[in-house]
């Protein structure tokens, strides 16, 4: 007898992405899309026991860089390892669309300067077969995926697009260039853009140090896209800004018109500075007004700290000051580690840093261990072990630099941890008008590894895998799936309901587990990037394929292009 379904998932506890309590139940999919929800008499294909599990939508990650990886891969690691099924990249002003041939370099070097993206890999994986951002998408859309990709266009590339030159010496926008970009961007909208991006740091910088070229855009160029895509009835607008242009008061202000006129939605980065450690509760009031007065602005945030990653193997270690260190960067992990093991080597090296010190909080970073631990308490600072132990901070540094014969990590919390915990994370994470971001998949692939923020939202914060004061697990998912994707304007998944696409994770809570991130020297021309792994995911299904079994690959490349609609 044929089956009445393409697969069917028995027995599971069902979490709905609405933030229902769990309830258990079975799912039914045929032809990609959920086709029955509850108790289930027909018979799939293949049957899934789901039992002990928990039944979610596929997660929705609206802040990635996956640009250029997706030009090259088939496969978005580390998000495809958690749950992820729908991305959305061209964050931050940054990517590779429109472009004229002769300003390829520079958008390379700026994507290399702000996201840490080797520029070896990027000069081999793209191979640069268009020029607007339409072609852009129908380049990306004819790579097979293992997840949906929705595409934003990013302000860097379209206005070195309109200016040229005028726009990387940061030269304001005239009434021309302002009407052209605006063209361009209800253009990129109705070809399928999910929105347009943009960035306003100063620490956002090329690789020859110049500033990104969206920098000091003036309100009139803000608003002139942001009508672009009113005039196109679609796309969301995100924003990353220091809030200093000339205030955070005026900056949002003009974030607001820009929102009131255009009517498009706007997130932008709302975390915690440890040089201003309660600057972003008053951006989280003005956000509350905003919402208020009938704006629709959301903070994006992150679900734990800030940081960075330090290592022998990553990008950034606290002894690559040293003349002794560089003197052997470039060897082998494992001379590297012989040499450094060397008693006279060792005193070499922290007899050149012990004036530099002071460049290194130390009482800031610690060991990230196994299983990585993102809320370390102060006193397993190195800086106060070395206190506890009578030694220096370098001197400890060091061999716990040399652990795992020279792989292991070092984690310096930078935002979100002033006060030495994750209470910030806390209030952000359950406030009504923020939405889970920040991730950064695909970028900064040698000191972060961020992408796995959907797995740590549920093992660190869910009352269901041991926080006893956390949140309730179905509401953890519903914050990275019906919420995400309602953030970005897509209506057709996040939910376990029928009709809506089958993006689905089938998860045991006991299991789930985030392990160190760890190098691979795998980009295109042999660059390195972290990749982190979880335990836990039984199956991640996307469009009723299933993608991963407990974390390993199919086959299946069920992946789209995601081209929005409203």
């Amino acid at each position: 007898m044929k089956p009445d379904y393409d697969i069917v998932i028995r027995g599971g506890r069902i979490a709905d992405g609405l933030g229902t309590p769990l309830h258990e139940g079975d799912v039914a999919v045929r032809d990609g899309r959920i086709a029955a929800v509850g108790k289930i008499a027909g018979t799939g294909r293949e049957e899934v026991d789901a039992k002990g599990a928990v039944v979610a939508p596929g997660f929705v990650d609206i802040h990635t860089h996956y640009d250029g990886q997706a030009m090259w891969d088939s496969r978005l690691a580390s998000s495809s390892w958690h749950g992820v099924t729908t991305v959305v990249m061209g964050n931050c002003g940054v990517g590779f669309a429109p472009v004229r041939a002769e300003a390829r370099e520079k958008l390379i070097e700026l994507m290399e300067g702000v996201e840490e993206i080797p520029g070896v890999a990027l000069h081999e994986g793209l191979d640069w077969k268009w020029e607007t951002f339409a072609e852009y998408m129908d380049a990306i859309e004819r790579i097979p995926h293992d997840m949906d990709i929705c595409a934003q266009l990013p302000h860097g590339p379209l206005r070195v697009y309109v200016m040229g030159e005028r726009a990387l010496r940061l030269e304001p926008a005239n009434a021309d260039d302002i009407a052209r970009m605006r063209e361009l961007a209800a253009e990129a909208m109705r070809a399928g853009a999910i929105g347009f991006s943009t960035s306003r740091s100063i620490n956002h910088r090329s690789t020859k140090g110049d500033p990104t070229p969206s920098l000091r855009a003036a309100e009139a160029e803000l608003m002139g896209i942001a009508m672009g895509l009113r005039d196109a009835g679609r796309g969301v607008l995100q924003l990353l800004s220091d809030f200093d242009q000339p205030s955070m008061e005026e900056e949002f202000a003009m974030l607001r018109r820009v929102v009131a006129q255009s009517g498009r939605p706007l997130s932008f980065s709302l975390f915690q500075k440890h040089t201003e450690p309660d600057s972003w509760r008053k951006l989280r009031a003005m956000v509350h007004e905003a919402v208020a007065d009938g704006l629709e602005i959301r903070g994006q945030v992150a679900p734990r700290a800030v940081g960075v990653l330090l290592g022998l193997q990553a990008s950034l270690n606290p002894f690559s000051l040293s003349k002794a260190y560089r003197e052997i960067a470039e060897e082998p992990l494992a001379s590297r580690v012989a040499t450094m093991r060397q008693p006279a080597f060792k005193s070499r090296v922290l007899e050149e840093l012990e004036g530099k010190r002071r460049r290194l909080d130390l009482d800031r970073i610690f060991a990230l261990g196994e299983p990585a631990d993102y809320e370390p308490a102060m006193e397993m600072s190195i800086g106060a072990q070395a206190r506890r132990q009578g030694r220096t901070m370098l001197d400890l540094a060091y061999d716990m630099i040399l652990e795992d014969e020279g792989r292991a990590l070092l984690y310096a919390a930078h935002a979100n941890y002033h006060g030495g915990n994750l209470d910030v994370c806390r209030e952000l994470i359950a406030d009504p008008h923020t939405v889970i971001g920040l991730g950064d998949g695909g970028a900064h692939v040698g000191t972060i590894s961020d992408s796995s923020f959907p797995t740590f939202l549920m093992t660190h914060w869910s009352k269901e895998c041991g926080n006893a004061d956390g949140f309730d697990l179905s509401w953890l998912i519903k914050r990275q799936t019906s919420d995400t994707a309602r953030a970005i304007g897509l209506r057709d998944r996040g939910v376990v309901a029928v009709g809506l696409k089958a993006d689905l994770n089938v998860i045991d809570p006991s299991k789930l587990d985030l392990p160190p991130p760890r190098l691979e020297f795998d980009l295109p021309g042999g660059g390195k990037r972290l990749l982190q792994r979880a335990g836990g995911y039984r199956i991640t299904m996307a469009s009723g394929e299933i993608t991963y079994r407990d974390g390993e690959a199919t086959g299946a490349l069920p992946g789209k292009l995601v081209r929005a609609c409203g």
